[in-house]
């Protein structure tokens, strides 16, 4: 069998004007990538699917808001402390056997979560489904990485972290339509069934992508493949720009409700059509970048993208502090949107480009990178009051402009 290419040599792959892939890669098909879109989609769809029925957990449950809000901070915790679990422990074992017994167990926690008699139970068995859940993603972009690289890895990022970017927007607005007719509860059995279907989808179409003689031939522990991930700077540097832009999506998301309805005044139905129109435009995005990458590259999509998003950003609190008109925010707010479409998936791929050999670790830490970032800024957007657009502002400009820095240190070849 092939032996993958060294570190080096892939990231030199990943990143270099041709974007060949190795002679050892292989094509990803179609079944395989909505498999690995739907890996991606878990997080954010089980994360803000359930956010409407909040009020009737609460009356449900007897318990205050801040208690239902814990159901939700354990499942990201579980989620950030579980691609630090499976990524290295697919390295080790496969990617197929952890993957399915995660799924196993996300299949069993969201039974526990659906049918909660108390809000203890409820929290605890959110913790757990956030631990196995973060299987899907960590090691779905694992998988892509055994498969790919270059320019076909950079399609393949694009088209999953799309998706998983395109789910945090909709999410809230299907929940709000299923809210009145099924209840909490059927929510959460909603996102029990998703569980079902990933469980499914990876038994049936998912390969083993690190076989057992790959795995031999490396012999890399944990400790190794964490120092080969930690003395990587050119995986750090494009994983700063990943988690930096994931950062100012999530600004957005954070507070766009009092940003839209009590800045802009819009109503909850005009609301949920300029969040859909954003997330148009994000999938929008997302395709042109697919079809670019062929022609152009993922670095160079990448600089375009992130020259649009500081810029629409940094209009933004220009904007803010004018007191200019509020259709300039929305359209300032679009195109910031709009350009994580050509940033999230081809930064993943040059990320780990460079660390193709504990591609579980390196995905694992890209992860938890990025949700780290993401629990980080969301907070700071309400620090201006629920009336003013300036923290939001700020904080999505201040996130752009890091990413913007990394990236630009990263094309200068501080790898």
């Amino acid at each position: 069998m092939t032996r993958r290419p060294t570190i080096d040599a892939a990231a030199a792959d990943v990143s270099g004007d041709d974007g060949s892939a190795t002679s050892g890669d292989s094509p990803i098909s179609l079944a395989l990538l909505l498999t690995l879109s739907l890996l991606a989609a878990f997080a954010p769809i089980a994360t803000d699917l359930y956010l409407p029925g909040f009020p009737a957990i609460a009356e449900d449950l007897d318990s205050a808001a801040s208690g239902v809000q814990l159901t939700l901070t354990t499942f990201l915790v579980g989620l950030a402390c579980g691609q630090l679990l499976m990524g290295p422990l697919s390295d080790r074992f496969g990617r197929k056997k952890p993957l399915v017994a995660s799924a196993v167990v996300c299949v069993l926690a969201g039974v526990a979560t659906a049918v909660a008699p108390s809000l203890p139970v409820l929290v605890a068995a959110r913790l757990v489904q956030g631990l196995s859940g973060a299987g899907g993603m960590v090691i779905g972009r694992a998988v892509i990485s055994d498969l790919v690289s270059g320019r076909a890895a950079a399609r393949a990022f694009t088209l999953m972290l799309t998706v998983g970017g395109v789910a945090p927007v909709l999410a809230p607005l299907v929940g709000g339509l299923l809210s009145g007719p099924i209840g909490w509860r059927g929510m959460l059995w909603t996102v029990t069934g998703l569980c079902v279907l990933m469980l499914v989808a990876v038994a049936v179409v998912l390969p083993e992508t690190h076989p057992a003689e790959i795995r031999q031939a490396a012999a890399i522990s944990y400790p190794d493949a964490m120092r080969r991930v930690f003395r990587s700077r050119g995986y750090w540097g494009h994983t700063a720009v990943f988690a930096l832009s994931f950062a100012m999506m999530m600004s957005y998301i954070s507070a766009s409700p009092f940003v839209y309805q009590h800045v802009l005044g819009l109503s909850e139905v005009e609301y949920g059509l300029a969040f859909g129109l954003n997330a148009a435009g994000l999938i929008t995005a997302g395709a042109v970048a697919g079809r670019l990458l062929e022609r152009i590259g993922p670095s160079r999509i990448v600089s375009v993208s992130i020259t649009l998003q500081v810029t629409a950003s940094l209009s933004l609190v220009v904007l803010v502090l004018l007191d200019a008109p509020g259709w300039t925010y929305a359209v300032a707010i679009f195109l910031a949107v709009l350009s994580n479409g050509g940033i999230m998936g081809s930064s993943a791929a040059l990320a780990m480009g460079h660390v193709r050999e504990v591609a579980g670790t390196g995905s694992a830490l890209l992860g938890f990178t990025q949700f780290a970032l993401g629990a980080v800024v969301s907070p700071l957007v309400g620090l201006s009051g629920d009336e003013s657009a300036v923290a939001p502002a700020i904080v999505m400009a201040s996130a752009s402009l890091l990413a913007g820095t990394a990236n630009l240190l990263a094309e200068r070849g501080i790898d």
